[in-house]
């Protein structure tokens, strides 16, 4: 019998958001077939002890999956803390592993899509991840695959391997080395003009996440991440609640996957897919980035 990643799913106190990214991954043609493992933070405060309370008896109630595991933690540790601790948790016993926060909505092809991708690719050590998120980057109809890659990953509902998540530098060693050399960084900022900007952050105390870690083990590296030409996943997480993902929502609004289809045609070649990386730049770039913000004044 065919064994499937295990899906993983962090939460902290939205239970709206979070029931529609269980319910949308119940309807997902593999969930009977996969096992699911829960990461519910405890509150930073008693303004959300009632809130995280009520995620923790939906979370009882959860079925439609092979196996249901719920890791509740006693204290609060941020998302950062709780992703790196919870997925290197479930790749001490799994060789790979899907992750979602609670607040993504997946196409029922989801779980297929990113089997069939980590099955794929597995023996391709470059390949740092895999997104089940897409931009609706307008890719004209001859582009005949159905994924592409690019040189930087993204978070939400994404999936990796034991071997590349262990050898992660989580403390970002060569820091100091890596901010005197401006060559380097303009290298990074291929991936998307945010992505200097948040490392620092990250490095001077001012950001928490795992993500700009992630992305700037990978650049080190020369990895690449697989995207779907559609959409398997909408966020849904956008607000006054989100961790990171305020303000206007209107860049991300993907192609999202209707189809259902289950069949995947991969690139012969495992390499940088141009046209995509492009118009994946021209989304995270400068302009955008300032159209984003305006649109999020004016509440677009």
């Amino acid at each position: 019998m065919k064994t499937f990643s295990p899906i993983v799913i962090f939460t902290y106190k939205r239970l709206d958001t979070l029931k529609k990214t269980v319910q949308s991954l119940q309807k997902n043609y593999l969930a009977k077939e996969s096992d699911l493992y829960i990461f519910s933070d405890a509150p930073k405060d008693n303004s959300d002890k009632e809130l995280v309370d009520d995620v923790r008896k939906y979370l009882k109630t959860i079925s439609g999956f092979h196996s249901i595991t719920i890791y509740e933690s006693k204290n609060n540790k941020g998302l950062a803390t709780s992703i790196i601790g919870g997925v290197s948790r479930i790749l001490k016993i799994h060789e790979s592993a899907i992750i979602l926060e609670d607040d993504l909505v997946s196409t029922n092809n989801f779980l297929d899509f990113m089997n069939q991708s980590l099955d794929k690719y597995r023996d391709e050590t470059n390949i740092f991840s895999i997104s089940g998120f897409s931009f609706n980057l307008n890719l004209k109809k001859e582009y005949f695959d159905d994924i592409y890659f690019l040189n930087r990953g993204w978070s939400w509902g994404w999936a990796t391997w034991r071997d590349r998540w262990e050898n992660i530098d989580w403390e970002i060693t060569d820091y100091n080395e890596f901010i005197k050399n401006k060559k380097t960084q303009k290298l990074f900022s291929a991936g998307g003009s945010d992505l200097n900007s948040m490392l620092k952050k990250q490095m001077t105390g001012s950001l928490d996440s795992w993500a700009i870690r992630w992305f700037y083990n990978q650049f080190k590296i020369g990895g690449l991440t697989v995207y779907p030409v559609k959409s398997k996943i909408l966020n849904e997480g956008f607000g006054v609640n989100a961790t990171h993902t305020k303000g206007s929502s209107r860049r991300y609004i993907p192609n999202l996957d209707l189809d259902s289809s289950t069949e995947i045609h991969f690139p012969i070649e495992v390499k940088l897919s141009e046209i995509p990386q492009k118009k994946f730049q021209r989304k995270m770039g400068l302009f955008s980035r300032f159209k984003s913000k305006i649109e999020t004044y004016f509440g677009l």
